[in-house]
């Protein structure tokens, strides 16, 4: 279980070949240091179990399900990405619930920067909208964001300057795919309603 608050911007030191996935290396050194194998940590909001620690980097391993449903399959040697190690209990939840089990990918359509600050619209597949409301919460690329805007194919969220600085969303631009996650309190609501036309 995560927050949706990124600890830190690690680096893909490398990607390797394993059929039929990969093996994800990550160097980010003070998440390492304080890392060891079987953690969990989400990389783009994306769970995955460290396998090995060396040094400054740790590594993952993804198959062939999470490369095709999540933006990790475009992972490439010197590309950034959000990181955030499992919560505690007792740690303070500053986000939102986040699973680390993502829904599906969407894509920025439009950026609109004012000054420092942006608001940025994403596409998304239909079936998410139903679990989505403005001022409700979003995981985008593991980073816990508020609705501003929900319509049947298409959000849009605010973003304050740090969010920009210490995430991957700042560099980001119009066609890029991130991992989405909707709030799991809205995914058995929808459950639960559906339920009620299930035969008894």
């Amino acid at each position: 279980m995560f927050s949706g608050i990124v600890e830190a911007l690690g680096t893909v030191a490398a990607v390797i070949s394993e059929p039929p996935g990969v093996r994800l290396v990550v160097r980010e050194p003070r998440i390492a240091a304080e890392t060891k194998v079987a953690d969990s940590i989400a990389v783009n909001g994306c769970c995955l179990t460290v396998i090995a620690v060396d040094g400054d980097t740790f590594a993952f391993q993804a198959g062939p399900e999470t490369l095709s449903r999540t933006n990790l399959g475009d992972l490439k040697e010197g590309s950034r990405v959000n990181l955030e190690r499992s919560l505690k209990i007792g740690d303070r939840l500053g986000g939102h619930f986040v699973t680390g089990h993502i829904d599906d990918v969407g894509y920025l359509i439009q950026r609109e920067d004012f000054g420092e600050w942006s608001r940025f619209w994403f596409q998304i597949p239909r079936r998410l909208a139903r679990q989505m409301a403005p001022k409700g919460s979003i995981a985008v690329d593991g980073v816990s964001l508020t609705i501003v805007d929900s319509e049947p194919e298409r959000f849009s969220v605010a973003l304050i300057p740090y969010t920009l600085a210490v995430t991957t969303l700042g560099p980001m631009k119009v066609g890029d795919k991130v991992n989405l996650e909707t709030d799991i309190l809205a995914k058995y609501v929808e459950r639960q309603l559906e339920a009620k036309t299930w035969p008894v």
